[in-house]
């Protein structure tokens, strides 16, 4: 289905030529320019050198779980206006009833920023975040940058780009996105799906093929070939938005007439333009698809790359659930026990739910197709349950005109507004131990109303909409759409209504008319950040978290769903922080923290004074801090959170083997957390409580120096030698760390071009 060729070829009269096999072709570097990739990233780049980009962005958007922590950065770094277009959607935490008021007071300093500043600002329940993008602020050749890490508009000819916070703080505030030039991988399509196969079953089967080696981490994936024709535009972002699970940086598209429609159908034809590469393009590997031969996915906890057909599955369950028991199981520490098998009922697999929701599976063909199955059935009255959530309110004003709104309810389907919840745990969180079907976009451990510390686990596997569809007909027992007879939807049924008009009425759009006098609506929630120290020429850590999964997510660095109610009160949200992994963490953090507030009041507690006499240490020249270790932290959400918690909490740094994505890194930098690395080959033995002293670290970061000697003193008082690697910082990521974080930076004066 999908095949994975780890060398360089070139695009050449439309076919992939292996690089040894090209003839007559420009070197990598000058060919990889002809790549749609570069063509939209060197009109965006500052920069004088073509191997480090300094992006600028055409537009900006962040939802209700991170623009209130953005604006309040921003503002405390000199905002003044917006430069680019932002827009703020209220898709995240649109639940208004938890955690009090919190929530809409958040929406409404929303909607008071947006005034003072010159924003946009969409209400509730009107459209999840990449929803509006797509209809509103997509274009051919542009960029987006989003806080959220399913920034992914490629299908559109826009290069969406998923970071933390703070890289949307320096767009703000006028300052670059700063990335090393990136691959590029070719994906090439050919073939057509076959009936019953969606866009989230090709998705997972990429997602499969590629996450578990990295093959294309920090990447771009640049989608042609014959069978890009063959995809509506809604089974093309349906594959885009999930390429973000294999860990590139972003993604791009070539466009036709397929795009071309979209761009009239939503009243902004003025944004269509062809993208193609050019002849002779070097790309840095090859993805090829087969699309006619993708088979219905499911893709099972802990990952959307635990990537199965469903008719392996339904063939051998005992097997593969319990493989998949003893890898969850293993992450999640003995805390609670995954037990799928207990769907296995009469050899066959029986689920409990259904989801079509988000930016993935909420699109109106998923929504009609599902519709299509279902027409005429029941979900009956049994455990199964399912929920249907239109991405925005013009796909659910299209759904209602259509009729397939009516034959979903006709059929027992619940349809809702727009909102992102169950994907992170804030809406249809199954009962413990459930497994639960879903067109989303991720499946993580501590994610979708897990917590594992209380003996609660969500079984969430993802599939298309049209395997959901056929598997709730079939009475919850797991059905590949293509197993199943149904009668298609017409091409005039498929065809989206665009109805923009609700837009125009609900939501404001204040881009270009900022008014200064505008007051800021405060909330009870809302506080500013606390007062960050800076780096000083040594640095001291003391072990707080030692991880050694494989990967820790950012959900359980800062665990989503209700907690993320707290998003706006730095102090409050940090009593979260590995919450539902190390619930130790926040204490011993709290009790690092108070040795470093000591230090500053110019006292040093006995136990520093003890362990920096054991390596010559000045204590008059050391900052305090906590760290975590975790072998591959980061995958996962682009929250800012993950980092902040940690350093409000009092951390200075993270030591890993590689950092899962570069947003997490990014947003750790931005905090002032030293991305600290070690060789892949060597152990790590340290436990918590262990302390890690880096002498001239201050100096070593300005000057870039790549490898820093360190010392360990383990509880037991021995003191053990260790090299930490920093490497790859710019010039203004030095300048952040040493400051202590992005806001000591602009108060300092940096930044300013």
């Amino acid at each position: 289905m999908v095949e994975v060729i780890k060398q360089g070829a070139y695009l050449l009269d439309g076919k992939v030529v292996p690089a040894p096999e090209a003839r007559g072709v420009e070197a990598p570097d000058a060919a990889r320019e002809k790549t749609i990739a570069y063509s939209i990233l060197r009109a965006h780049d500052k920069s004088a050198d073509p191997k480090k980009m300094r992006i600028t962005f055409d537009a900006l958007i962040s939802h209700d779980i991170t623009f209130v922590g953005i604006i309040q950065t921003a503002k405390a770094s000199g905002l003044k206006k917006f430069p680019i277009p932002y827009a703020m959607t209220n898709c995240h935490n649109s639940l208004c009833a938890v955690g009090g008021t919190i929530n809409e007071d958040d929406h409404a300093f929303g909607l008071s920023a947006a005034k003072k500043y010159g924003g946009i600002y969409v209400p509730p329940n009107q459209a999840v975040i990449h929803q509006y993008a797509r209809e509103r602020l997509a274009g051919c050749g542009k960029m987006i940058l989003g806080s959220d890490s399913h920034t992914r508009y490629g299908s559109y000819g826009a290069m969406g780009v998923g970071e933390g916070g703070g890289e949307l703080v320096k767009q703000l505030l006028e300052n670059t996105y700063d990335v090393a030039a990136p691959e590029v991988v070719l994906v090439y399509l050919d073939g057509k799906p076959r009936k019953g196969v969606g866009p989230q079953d090709v998705a997972i089967a990429l997602v499969g093929a590629t996450f578990p080696g990295g093959d294309v981490k920090n990447k771009v994936l640049e989608f042609v070939g014959p069978g890009v024709k063959e995809l509506s535009s809604d089974f093309r972002i349906g594959i885009d938005v999930m390429t973000t699970e294999t860990s590139c940086l972003t993604s791009i598209w070539e466009t036709d007439e397929v795009t071309r429609d979209y761009y009239e159908t939503v009243g902004r034809p003025e944004d269509f333009k062809e993208l193609k590469p050019q002849n002779g393009a070097y790309y840095d590997m090859v993805v090829r698809i087969d699309l006619s031969s993708i088979e219905c996915m499911i893709a099972l906890p802990f990952h959307p790359s635990k990537a199965y057909t469903i008719h392996e599955l339904q063939q051998n369950p005992e097997k593969i659930f319990a493989e998949i028991e003893e890898s969850c199981n293993k992450q999640l520490g003995g805390k609670v026990t995954m037990d799928l098998r207990r769907n296995i009922v009469d050899g066959k697999v029986v689920c409990d739910q259904g989801v079509i929701v988000g930016c993935s599976g909420g699109m109106y063909e998923n929504i009609v197709e599902a519709a299509a199955i279902l027409d005429g059935g029941s979900i009956g009255n049994g455990y199964f349950d399912m929920s249907v959530y239109p991405s925005s309110t013009p796909v659910s004003l299209a759904v209602t005109r259509g009729g397939a709104a009516e034959k979903l309810m006709e059929a027992g389907c619940v349809v809702k507004p727009a909102f992102c919840g169950p994907c992170f745990g804030a809406g249809d969180t199954p009962a413990n131990n459930a497994l639960s079907i879903r067109h989303a976009t991720r499946n993580f451990a501590n994610r979708e109303g897990s917590k594992p510390g209380q003996g609660q686990i969500s079984a969430v596997a993802l599939m298309d909409a049209r395997s959901i569809a056929a598997t709730a007909r079939n009475g919850g027992v797991l059905t590949a759409a293509t197993d199943i007879e149904y009668e298609s939807p017409t091409a005039e049924q498929l065809k989206y209504h665009y109805d923009g008009s609700v837009y125009e009425k609900r939501c404001y759009d204040g881009f270009g008319k900022a008014d200064p006098s505008a007051e800021l609506r405060y909330g009870p929630n809302i506080k500013d950040w606390p007062q960050m120290p800076a780096l000083e020429e040594d640095l001291l850590l003391r072990l707080c978290a030692v991880i050694h999964d494989e990967v820790t997510t950012t959900d359980e660095l800062i665990p989503s769903g209700e907690t993320s109610s707290y998003r706006s009160n730095p102090i409050g949200l940090s009593e979260f922080a590995l919450s539902r992994r190390v619930p130790e963490y926040v204490g011993r953090s709290k009790a690092v923290r108070a040795l470093e507030e000591a230090h500053l009041k110019g006292e040093t507690a006995p136990e520093v004074a003890e362990v920096l006499h054991k390596v010559d240490g000045n204590a008059q020249k050391t900052t305090v801090g906590s760290c975590v270790f975790a072998r591959r932290p980061g995958d996962g959400s682009a929250r800012e959170q993950a980092a902040s918690c940690q350093k409000v909490l009092g951390g200075f740094a993270n030591v890993c083997y590689e950092y899962a994505t570069k947003r997490y890194r990014s947003n750790c930098i931005n905090w002032g957390i030293v991305p600290f690395t070690i060789d892949k080959s060597v152990d790590f033995p340290y436990e918590d409580g262990d302390w890690i002293y880096v002498p001239g670290v201050r100096a070593a970061i300005a000057e870039g120096r790549e490898e820093i000697p360190a010392k360990v003193v383990t509880c037991d008082g021995k003191v053990h030698d260790m090299v930490l690697q920093c490497k790859g910082l710019t010039a203004d990521e030095k300048l952040i760390l040493q400051e202590g974080c992005l806001m000591n930076y602009y108060a300092a004066g940096y930044g300013k071009d």
